[in-house]
């Protein structure tokens, strides 16, 4: 069995989902030993093979628990938290995840002696957004600023790779959809950032010197707007639909049905996201502070969307 004595331990919260896999795999590459603390342990036992036995360790915890979350990092050298919801229900709000939550994991992180905290929030985050999504992602950042005020803040715009949430989304919608929606004419800016420049961003502020107390907003190479991110879908997956504009009060409509849904594909909130461009901000810190180059999306997409070719992965025929 290895010998993990003097090696550095980092627990990761969230390290189940997307993004958080990614960093998992990539820290146990450079040698860290990996607390995973989730409610779901079993998720993460996958992760154990991304290292050496024992290197990557499943442990029981609620973010919302301050006895959990105590155990999760005692002991711990860094503790990054991923965790984040896009749509709320039940016990899972926006308020007590992404604002209460993170201070808590802040608080426990610097009792524990924790050397590093990183909190992954968002691009958009602040007090005085519209959005309760951007405005709780701000209070979380307070909130870990307040308790560790040497916590790096990465601020990621739309993240894509095999599982994201986005071009899965409307590839699979362009597969049986007549049309794909524009939603307020599809202006609206973004700069997509591969997932794996996220998880090295990541690595980055645990490892780097002059990353602890501050703030990057990650995006990837090229702006686009909301309309060419459908025609590049469409693109990647061979498909001919049409591109119809939906105003915002057809788009709020629609999200209060789907909102009904156990998981909703669109949300009030987010129709109120979707009207605010999401990219790197004048003068942010950024990838490149990082010395990350970041990955067009054209150089990644090719290798997960090709599966909603029409005919499958080895498809090559447009149809409408």
């Amino acid at each position: 069995m290895t010998d993990f004595i003097g090696q550095k331990t980092v627990t990761l919260f969230g390290g189940t989902g997307f993004v958080g896999r990614y960093v998992a795999q990539m820290l146990a590459q450079r040698g860290w030993r990996i607390i995973v603390a989730a409610r779901h342990p079993d998720r993460a036992l996958p992760l154990k093979t991304a290292g050496a036995v024992g290197q990557v360790v499943p442990v029981f915890a609620d973010i919302r628990d301050d006895g959990s979350v105590a155990a999760a990092v005692a002991g711990t050298d860094a503790v990054v938290n991923l965790v984040g919801i896009l749509f709320e229900r039940g016990k899972q709000r926006f308020d007590s995840i992404h604002g209460e939550a993170a201070g808590r994991v802040a608080r426990a992180a610097a009792a524990a002696g924790a050397s590093r905290f990183v909190q992954i929030s968002a691009i958009g985050a602040s007090a005085d957004s519209p959005s309760s999504y951007a405005r709780t992602k701000a209070a979380g950042e307070a909130a870990v600023r307040a308790a560790f005020p040497g916590a790096s803040i990465l601020r990621p715009s739309v993240v894509f790779g095999p599982e994201d949430g986005f071009f899965n989304l409307f590839a699979n919608l362009a597969r049986t959809a007549p049309f794909l929606p524009l939603f307020g004419g599809g202006t609206t800016k973004f700069q997509p950032v591969y997932v794996q420049d996220v998880a090295a961003a990541v690595v980055a502020c645990l490892e780097q010197d002059g990353t602890a107390g501050q703030t990057y907003e990650l995006g990837g190479p090229r702006v686009y707007s909301f309309r060419e991110l459908m025609q590049l879908t469409l693109q990647q997956t061979g498909r001919k639909k049409r591109l119809v504009s939906l105003s915002w009060g057809v788009a709020a409509f629609e999200a209060r049905l789907f909102s009904l849904l156990p998981k909703p594909l669109l949300t009030p909130d987010q129709v109120v996201q979707l009207k605010i461009d999401n990219v790197v901000g004048a003068g942010a810190r950024t990838l490149a502070d990082l010395g990350i180059q970041p990955t067009p999306a054209e150089l990644i997409l090719p290798s997960y969307l090709d599966r909603y070719r029409p005919g499958g992965r080895f498809g090559n025929s447009l149809v409408a």
